[in-house]
């Protein structure tokens, strides 16, 4: 059969006109190309050419944002209507106590029935429950209503956990892209828990005293619905067979995991007392309004590393990483306590908590990355939630201990508690690492976290 000769290549035509001459190229237009349609796709970018990735990222943000307005929001209602700052301390403090005990339960319901099923009644009552206490606030309701009411927000659910989950299922088995999954999802926690008091404080300043709770709650179960309503992306439920121990052991049984929660125990510890701290500083300057500013640097510190490193191909397992990480980080908290000690500047001070939130989001990664690894097959929400508890309770008594060094000693020689934290948690690596154990899950042929 003939085959079509190959067309030639066209050329111009040339044609004069009076006095001038036309030359009309009738050849492609295409585009020349360039040393940059040659050069692979970044990391983040292929990590969001998975199918559905943006789709339910997306609404993990927007329901992830109102996690860094509630306790501001709170606080600047209670104590704004009720005029004391022990009260509204006191109600956010047990709303923490209630998510640390309902938080791995509701984790565990969404492992055993589904994101969908679970995630968005429990985040409905939540809701509710921050809007009883705005209205009993607004109402002048007594002092025992706003404790119950804010004890009803604990059934909000880890949506930082299930974003996780969801890239452990899509990415089943690349560990390079799990990193740079983990390592973008503590970035935006870090961006959340940075924009969202400024944001809370920003409605309640400008609009009314209860906006930013009301801002939350709207944002919340409005994220949380487009986030569930992406079904293709959600980890599939293993059934559970009676007899069998087809979804693996809890968590806390795991090899492993209990000195891994230890660690965030003492990491918790680190940004609890850094925070009161450092409002303690600033305010015996004359400066407690600029101290949430200096503390969102830190955070933007933490926000850019985290983003750097998970472009970064990490070198060796994450159990080799993790000591390292909470070394770096150990070295670095003594920055601000240098700044503080020698200086007496706030704006110095800020410049350190610049520096020293950039080992803080290399250290999540990595600690993420092995609770991953030591969670048993289909509890991995559960897993999750229980670092974040551990990371909540280490909050409190970081912002415990921070707070009476600060009052009794200095707020200078608070900046220690955040060193002693950071070196407790070195030391727990250090023992666990010296007692090492596997980072993959015995029932799976290939872990979503770098094989040791």
């Amino acid at each position: 059969m003939p085959q079509p000769s190959p067309r030639p290549p066209s050329r111009p035509l040339f044609a004069v006109t009076q006095d001038s001459l036309v030359i009309a190229d009738f050849g492609s237009r295409g585009r020349t190309r360039t040393a940059d349609d040659h050069r692979p796709p970044g990391p983040y970018r292929r990590l969001f050419a998975v199918p559905g990735a943006r789709a339910f990222t997306a609404g993990n943000l927007i329901a992830r944002l109102p996690m860094g307005m509630f306790s501001v929001s709170a606080v600047i209602m209670i104590a704004g209507s009720r005029g004391s700052y022990a009260l509204a301390g006191a109600v956010t403090a047990t709303g923490l106590a209630a998510t640390a005990v309902v938080a791995p339960w509701t984790a565990r319901l969404v492992d055993r029935y589904g994101q969908a099923r679970i995630a968005v009644p429990a985040t409905a009552l939540a809701a509710l429950g921050s809007l009883a206490l705005l209205l009993c606030v607004h109402y002048g309701a007594p002092d025992w209503t706003l404790f119950a009411a804010y004890a009803a927000t604990a059934t909000t659910p880890n949506t930082g956990g299930m974003s996780r989950a969801r890239w452990a299922h899509l990415l089943d088995g690349e560990a390079e892209a799990l990193h740079t999954a983990n390592s973008f999802e503590q970035a935006a926690d870090e961006l959340c828990f940075m924009l969202g008091p400024v944001l809370a404080a920003l409605l309640c300043g400008a609009l009314f005293p209860e906006a930013g709770t009301l801002a939350g709650a709207v944002l919340m179960m409005t994220g949380v619905l487009l986030f569930t309503a992406q079904r293709s992306t959600e980890p599939p439920v293993r059934p559970r067979v009676e007899g069998l121990h087809t979804r693996g052991t809890s968590p806390l049984r795991a090899p492993g995991m209990r000195p891994l929660l230890a660690v965030c125990l003492a990491t918790g510890a680190v940004f609890g007392s850094m925070e009161v701290v450092t409002i303690a500083f600033a305010d015996e300057r004359g400066h407690r309004a600029a101290a949430g500013a200096v503390l969102a640097l830190q955070a933007a510190g933490s926000c850019a590393a985290g983003l750097l490193y998970g472009a970064l191909r990490p070198a060796g397992s994450a159990e080799r990483r993790h000591p390292w990480c909470l070394a770096a980080m150990t070295a670095l908290m003594t920055l601000p306590l240098l700044a503080a000690a020698l200086t007496g500047s706030l704006l110095v001070l800020a410049g350190a908590l610049l520096v020293a939130g950039m080992a803080t989001a290399p250290t999540m990664i990595t600690n993420m990355t092995l609770v991953q690894g030591r969670t048993p097959e289909g509890r991995l929400n559960e897993g999750m939630t229980l670092a974040v508890t551990g990371l909540l309770g280490g909050i409190a008594c970081g912002s415990a201990a921070g707070g009476w060094a600060a009052e009794h000693v200095s707020a200078t020689a608070g900046f220690g508690v955040p060193v002693a934290a950071a070196a407790s948690a070195l030391l727990l690596s250090l023992l666990t690492h010296a007692n090492r154990v596997p980072v993959s899950r015995s029932s799976r042929p290939t872990s979503t976290a770098p094989t040791v």
